[in-house]
């Protein structure tokens, strides 16, 4: 059967609407938090806390789970299960009569990008042929991208429809739209979902042969699906045979493994304190400090959206030919430059244009860096009969990371002040410079089962 480069990306990018769909249900509270705020009257930080990272709750549970459904029932029914978790939630949200049901169904969306954030990126690493790998991961960091973007110019457009005044306005209704609208992207998901296969090394390493050459054939050519049938029966035999969960625990937790775990957890909370991600949740707090006012924040918003989108277009370009080793060093060595400088900024109390180019900056070297490299390791430096209890250990330590990074922003920001608080990030950039140098080994071109045999 001929190869098909259009197939591959084209279920590379039904699998990536997981991550559209993540992003715009992680950015979305963003824009719509001083409205809800406003129409539950919260007032105190600890309130304003626990609605901006309630959702964190669910994205935890979710990647714990993604890892027991992907292996048991495989990764096309998990990504069904995340998609109408996705419909339903973000309709429930927006339908929300209380602050409880409003913080129950955040935590179910907040189950859909647990799920999504673990899955998606691992589906399209184990469809995709090794030199184009980078790439169609990053494709997932894309998708992410653009839906945070349309996050943000769904919520502009919402908050700045109708006549009245703003606050008011929006507080009554237009918060519920902006959750509300997730329904439709995630109603394409779920359909889409039926027209992927499921992973061929899924298929491989429970048996199912035919099946999994059929679909390799498809992806990459008769040839290609030979070599890689091969190298995944030689990685079976090199692992005797298929653990439970517990004994893959047991595995991951051996010497030989042990530490390639630990690299995945450290390379998870590493994007996560970097501290990008309060920008998008608390992008009210951060430019009305540096003088801006609501209309104009949320059309900062949308620029930062644009800026993320425009420089992961970059990524999708160098991942592939420069590796990953260099990207993250210089995304670490970039972010604690610029947050140096913010930090600065803040602490003499400068305000001005130059304040949204200094975060801008911030968003174009993550976004380029650290926010789409992050998901291509992860996705590929598992072993394979334990990448998905793996990949999901690693993503909920990055949502437990994105948790503690929520919450404690307005308690960090409270007692250090904003300068002080991105002083405390570039800290933690420096740090993880100086991890990724030493143990991070590059991992450009080669197949996974070349990666899984360089770890043994």
């Amino acid at each position: 059967m001929k190869s098909s480069g259009l197939y591959v990306w084209g279920i590379a990018t039904v699998a990536a609407l997981g991550g559209l769909l993540f992003g715009y249900d992680w950015v979305v509270i963003g824009g719509a938090k001083p409205f809800y705020e406003a129409h539950f009257g919260l007032v105190s930080p600890q309130l304003q806390g626990w609605a901006m990272s309630c959702a964190l709750v669910g994205c935890l549970v979710g990647a714990m789970l993604s890892g027991l459904l992907s292996e048991r029932f495989g990764r096309k029914p998990a990504l069904l299960a995340a998609a109408l978790v996705f419909t339903v939630s973000s309709i429930g949200t927006g339908l929300a009569g209380s602050f409880d049901a409003f913080v129950l169904w955040r935590i179910c969306g907040g189950l859909a990008i647990g799920l999504a954030s673990s899955l998606s990126p691992m589906y399209i690493a184990e469809i995709s042929p090794a030199g184009m790998r980078g790439r169609l991961v990053c494709l997932n960091e894309l998708t992410i991208v653009i839906g945070i973007l349309m996050a943000q110019v769904t919520n502009w457009l919402i908050a700045s429809h109708g006549t009245g005044d703003l606050l008011q306005r929006n507080a009554a209704v237009g918060w519920r739209w902006m959750f509300g609208a997730t329904a439709i992207p995630a109603a394409v998901f779920l359909l889409g979902m039926f027209f992927v296969p499921e992973s061929p090394r899924w298929l491989a390493l429970r048996g199912r042969e035919d099946e999994a050459r059929r679909t390799l054939e498809r992806l990459g050519g008769p040839h290609s699906a030979a070599l890689v049938l091969a190298e995944i029966e030689e990685s079976v035999r090199a692992n005797e045979h298929r653990a439970s969960l517990s004994a893959e625990l047991r595995m991951l937790a051996q010497p030989g493994l042990r530490g390639v775990m630990l690299l995945g957890i450290g390379l998870a909370v590493l994007q996560q304190w970097c501290g990008i991600n309060v920008i998008f949740n608390y992008a009210q707090n951060i430019f009305a400090a540096a003088g801006y006012g609501l209309s104009d924040i949320l059309f900062n918003i949308v620029v930062t959206g644009i800026t993320m989108l425009l420089f992961t277009f970059l990524a999708i370009a160098t991942v592939d030919r420069h590796g990953r080793r260099v990207l993250m060093l210089g995304g670490c060595a970039g972010l604690a430059a610029v947050y140096i400088t913010l930090g600065y900024f803040f602490h003499i109390h400068s305000r001005g244009v130059h304040m949204l180019a200094l975060v801008v900056a911030a968003l174009a070297c993550y976004a380029m860096t650290l926010a789409p490299v992050t998901w291509v390791i992860l996705s590929e430096i598992f072993p394979s009969r334990v990448r998905g209890t793996a990949m999901a250990i690693a993503t909920a330590s990055l949502w437990a990371a994105c948790f503690v990074l929520t919450y404690t922003f307005p308690l960090l920001n409270a007692s250090l002040g904003t300068s002080g608080t991105f002083w405390v990030y570039a800290c933690v950039c420096i740090l993880g410079f100086l991890g990724v140098k030493k143990w991070l080994p590059e991992t450009k071109g080669k197949t996974l089962e070349e990666i899984e045999s360089f770890w043994r």
